[in-house]
């Protein structure tokens, strides 16, 4: 399956302001970072609990905007739906984008309630991934995070994202 320009994006809080960092890649013929986008956020919204979207959904706006169009399908940190017909940040980062880009989670740890979901196994680890999606089939969506690039649990490419927000700001 071809699945064109993908951009992961993640987003790292440092008190008070945060760092918002994509990268866009492509998987086909072989997987190859097109280009890297960061952007300091200056003011974030507090935390509340079950509301995180809040927060990191205008980091992620941010990140988006300066990447710019051509991105066919966005892959983040977290849950997508949270079950019961709650929306998780992918949810909210589908609609904000006017349900115009599948968005893949790729959660660490389990949510409780979660139902709309495939655990995958990368690697040697025994520690699972939980994928969800939406507008873009679940199958598809966990297989196509199984085959990213890397040998460990986190494919390289959600790695790569993570230290690109933790790396050295204010310095």
């Amino acid at each position: 399956m071809n699945y064109g320009q993908i951009a992961c994006l993640d987003v790292y809080y440092y008190g008070d302001y945060a760092k918002a960092c994509g990268i866009v890649f492509r998987i086909e013929p072989s997987e190859r970072i097109i280009s890297r986008y960061c952007k300091i956020i200056e003011s974030v919204e507090e935390y509340i609990p079950g509301q995180f979207y809040r927060r990191e959904l205008p980091c992620l706006l941010e990140v988006y905007d300066g990447i710019g169009e051509g991105i066919d399908l966005i892959i983040i940190d977290g849950f997508v739906l949270l079950g019961g017909g709650k929306r998780g940040l992918g949810a909210h980062l589908f609609e904000a984008l006017d349900r115009r880009i599948p968005v893949i989670g790729v959660a660490k740890t389990f949510f409780r309630g979660c139902t709309d979901y495939v655990k995958i196994y990368r690697g040697h680890s025994n520690r699972p991934l939980y994928i969800s999606c939406i507008g873009t089939d679940l199958t598809n969506s966990a297989e196509l995070i199984r085959n990213l690039g890397g040998d460990n649990r986190i494919p390289d490419i959600l790695k790569m994202v993570d230290r690109l927000t933790r790396e050295d700001i204010k310095s």
